[in-house]
């Protein structure tokens, strides 16, 4: 099968999980034969100095990276739209000539969302649409303003007008239908690599001399969503039973440097290393060294990280939230705290570093989990027979013609950690 991906990030080009994912897919259908095409983005970072449009090949994925057209616009909140704009404009016009002879075109959130209807009208081949996450979520069920409603009212316009959209949790499936009203999402979980193989022995070992024990540690994107300041608003009760406890936070985005900042107002800025961005040999690192994974978000469509530990058997502590709260089990697999409470979250954490038998019996469990439920190669297998199933008669999911139009936020979505 001829496959071409569109995602507005692709490694080296990382920002969040999106990246990641889509670059384990692609690698792994790569792998099993299929052609490959991934049509993204030359990076925010290279915007001023890119021309033009590279193409390598990487792991049998052929990587083609657009410039952005106009408007010349900054990444701010400001001026987003108009920067998706610009991305939509050049993947489209890019796509006519690198996707022409594609199965299937693969698009990964309402980032390239334009750009993949475009070409499924223009090339006359079928529009899978993977939501990643959703804004209302991100906002616990609010769309605070008109650049949220705007992203709401794409996602919801997307998730209608493709030929199949796929969601990485049964908690994302029943989001996407109480905010879309489309019950028919097909649940494809994101996977991780449980190969030893990639952790770097002597960098974990460096770092456990650097911060010594017990260490605990969060990594993902720095945004409020992510809960990040729930685990330093934790750490002064962490310190009465652990006072030589020291916290690794490894990630960017918006927050950094209120986080920063809360770590020295609650008097624990000595504690907490926010570390920024970190490649993904020394991520795995560590996450390996540490004592303790807490995955502390308010809103998670997945949690790869939560897998990424449990791929490495460290001890997750992870908030009952989205899709965690599948990965959790019931405490099979870690240990669960109420998503927001500091208080929940310490007492999770003493249980995971205090009772050791425990801890042991749920990191076994959670490997095997991971190892048998979450490869990369049997969910790329899924996402491509997810591609076979769509009907080759040309009929469209909105074949009646309707245009979609988003529909009221009910309020019992601020909700949208519990499962129905």
């Amino acid at each position: 099968m001829r496959i071409c991906h569109l995602s507005w990030e692709y490694p080296p080009v990382v920002y969040g999980g999106l990246g990641r994912h889509v670059h384990a897919i692609a690698r792994e259908q790569a792998r099993a034969g299929h052609e490959v095409t991934v049509l993204s983005h030359v990076g925010i970072e290279a915007e001023d100095t890119a021309t033009a449009t590279t193409e390598e090949t990487l792991e049998g994925v052929r990587i083609v990276r657009v410039v952005r057209d106009a408007p010349h616009v900054a990444f701010e909140a400001e001026t987003l739209l108009g920067w998706v704009a610009g991305l939509n404009s050049a993947l489209a016009r890019e796509g006519m000539s690198v996707c022409a002879d594609a199965d299937v075109l693969h698009a990964h959130d309402w980032l390239t969302a334009h750009a993949a209807s475009i070409l499924r009208t223009a090339l006359g081949i079928p529009w899978v649409h993977t939501i990643h996450a959703t804004e209302a979520g991100r906002h616990q069920g609010w769309l605070p303003g008109p650049l949220s409603r705007s992203i709401h009212s794409v996602e919801g316009w997307s998730a209608h007008e493709a030929d199949r959209v796929i969601v990485c949790s049964r908690h994302m499936g029943w989001e996407v239908q109480r905010l879309f009203d489309m019950p028919d999402s097909t649940v494809i979980p994101n996977g991780v690599d449980v190969s030893a193989l990639l952790v770097d022995v002597e960098q974990r070992d460096d770092i456990r001399r650097e911060y010594g024990e017990p260490l605990i540690v969060h990594t993902g994107r720095l945004e409020w969503e992510k809960g990040a300041h729930t685990l330093i608003e934790a750490l002064p009760r962490l310190r009465r039973t652990f006072p030589d406890l020291q916290c690794v936070i490894a990630g960017r985005g918006s927050q950094a440097d209120a986080l920063e900042q809360l770590a020295r107002r609650k008097r624990v800025g000595r504690r907490v290393h926010v570390t920024g961005w970190l490649p993904e040999v020394q991520l795995r690192a560590l996450v390996d060294a540490a004592d303790v994974a807490v995955v502390p978000s308010l809103y998670e469509p997945f949690g790869i990280v939560a897998l990424e530990a449990a791929a490495v058997r460290t001890p997750v502590v992870a908030a009952r939230s989205g899709g965690l709260v599948e990965f959790l089990d019931e405490d099979r697999h870690g240990f669960g705290f109420e998503p927001g409470d500091p208080a929940s979250l310490a007492q999770a954490v003493r249980t995971a570093l205090d009772d050791r038998v425990q801890a042991s019996k749920r990191v076994d469990a959670a490997f095997e989990y991971v190892r048998t439920r979450h490869g990369w190669p049997a969910i790329a297998e899924r996402t491509v027979a997810a591609y076979e199933s769509i009907p080759r008669n040309g009929a469209r999911r909105n074949a009646d013609g309707r245009q979609w139009s988003p529909p009221a936020i009910p309020s019992h979505l601020n909700l949208l950690h519990e499962l129905p």
